[in-house]
């Protein structure tokens, strides 16, 4: 590592085999906090490359367990997260209104690093036991439309530097990580990213895949499409700027959209949502990231009808149904 800390620390960057030896070595337990802390460090300081990316991917995958989900036709509804503001699970309650839509999802998802909640909380706190298991995964996307893949439980890089990214609270690369290492390898993608550099290297990469992809992000800072703001939408068809009133019939303010002290307040926001009771503005926010997910898989030739039938699966009680089947099946 000190090789690679002192090459970094001259301004130089790593090539994509480098990157997926470093990460690879994290992964293997072969450096020190200190050293981990230092390397994740160099990377606040400075651009992250498309090889260095791309090498940390390639390390994620090749190690991983695998989720055994290659049959179904799934999606994943994630945020990068990272851009500090604290708004409730609008990314996980979203997946529920897609399954209950009738899509298959596999949430991809961790514990909050630079958030009060992250999905892997607020999973937990709904009573959800956390498995790498596919017989237990199989079964729940089968009978509920939805399973959730804890990402620490995949990728064991990620499980090593838990700890350092807990304590350090702020955005790091692996934020950047996340939505490129689904172990579900899904069909369908809805990325929500805090900036407009991410977008770029997120387009650059998904075109490359095989996914149909829908990338997100509001214009001011939202790793989602929060409504408060114009957000730029970045599809395999090209890219556009929607107003909040296009992509949810309405705009909010942030207050709106806040996601509570504690992880247990996070899943009370959460469950008054799914059970219908959520206000005007949250309800706007979670059915416009839900629209825009259905919207990406193809099943609707319309935005617009992807969004009626994101309302329908609220108001209807499916999307409540698809969670309470879920965790029906943790017992």
């Amino acid at each position: 590592m000190k090789k690679i800390l002192q090459l970094l620390f001259e301004y130089k960057t790593l090539s994509r085999q480098q990157a997926k030896e470093v990460l690879s070595n994290i992964s293997q337990g072969q450096y020190n906090e200190s050293e981990i802390t230092s390397f994740i460090t160099v990377f606040l300081m400075r651009s992250i490359t498309i090889d260095e990316l791309m090498g940390f991917q390639d390390a994620l995958l090749e190690l991983s367990v695998r989720a055994g989900l290659e049959a179904y036709d799934v999606i994943d509804v994630v945020g990068t997260g990272g851009d500090g503001k604290n708004t409730f699970n609008i990314s996980t309650l979203a997946c529920f209104i897609v399954a209950g839509a009738g899509q298959k999802v596999a949430k991809h998802g961790n514990y909050g690093a630079t958030s009060i909640s992250g999905a892997s909380n607020v999973m937990e706190q709904l009573g959800y036991k956390l498995s790498n298991d596919p017989g237990k995964l199989k079964s729940e996307l089968e009978k509920s439309n939805f399973c959730f893949l804890h990402a620490p439980l995949f990728h064991p890089a990620l499980k090593a530097v838990g700890g350092i990214r807990k304590n350090l609270g702020i955005r790091t690369f692996f934020n950047m990580l996340g939505p490129l290492v689904n172990p579900a390898f899904p069909k369908f993608q809805l990325i929500g990213v805090y900036n407009l550099e991410m977008a770029r290297i997120y387009t650059y990469l998904l075109q490359k895949s095989n996914a149909s992809f829908a990338i997100i992000h509001s214009l001011d800072g939202y790793d989602e499409l929060s409504l408060t703001s114009d957000a730029r939408v970045i599809t395999n068809e090209g890219e556009r700027v929607m107003t909040p009133e296009e992509l949810g019939k309405r705009m909010v303010s942030p207050s709106d959209i806040y996601g509570g002290n504690s992880p247990e307040e996070a899943a009370s926001i959460f469950l008054t949502i799914l059970k219908g009771k959520g206000s005007w503005a949250q309800n706007a926010v979670v059915l416009a990231n839900a629209a825009m997910a259905l919207y990406c898989t193809g099943a609707y030739s319309q935005y617009d009808l992807a969004f009626a039938a994101a309302v329908e699966s609220l108001e209807s009680g499916k999307a409540l149904s698809s969670m309470e089947t879920l965790i029906h099946l943790q017992s």
